[in-house]
């Protein structure tokens, strides 16, 4: 469906799965409007400013734009597509004993792993650097998306396939 903003004013939060109907732009920048848990979260750093990261994300479009010549969204899509992993662990707890055992991923929650990848490396990409956010967003894009190894989500992406395979 044809959109101006990506912009559902939360109408997805209601029914159980029903993150999967929203835009794949407007949940990249709900996942980096999210700082992280604990005394990070309650820090207020990256809450309640959604207009102003539609408007980042829409500058790293045109830097990818102009840098690849490709469709940004497409870029988007193959970026989580080589970010998302097939294999994660799962403790299990048997007897009083915790034993790690290696599970598939889910399509839904790889998506939700790569989106969360993309937007942490963003994030301490930007951290104490004066170069802006549009700039480091457009470029963890274009790496991960060309399957980069010296992408962050792609390590990570890596790091935890390799867990798992290790657990097996």
């Amino acid at each position: 469906r044809k959109q101006v903003l990506p912009y559902t004013f939360g109408r997805s939060a209601l029914k159980r799965f029903n993150k999967a109907e929203v835009n794949i732009v407007e949940r990249l920048i709900n996942k980096s409007m999210h700082f992280g848990k604990k005394y990070a979260k309650n820090t207020g750093r990256m809450t309640g400013k959604k207009t102003k990261l539609v408007n980042t994300v829409k500058t790293a479009f045109e830097i990818i734009e102009l840098k690849t010549g490709q469709n940004p969204v497409q870029v988007l899509v193959k970026a989580i597509e080589f970010s998302a992993p097939t294999e994660d662990t799962t403790r299990i707890v048997y007897g009083g004993t915790t034993y790690h055992v290696s599970v598939d991923v889910a399509p839904l929650r790889r998506v939700d792993m790569a989106l969360k990848f993309i937007a942490d490396s963003v994030k301490e990409a930007t951290f104490s650097n004066p170069k802006p956010i549009e700039e480091h967003l457009a470029e963890q894009l274009i790496l991960a998306a060309n399957n980069d190894s010296n992408s962050p989500s792609v390590k990570k992406r890596h790091e935890l396939e390799r867990i798992a395979q290790a657990s097996r």
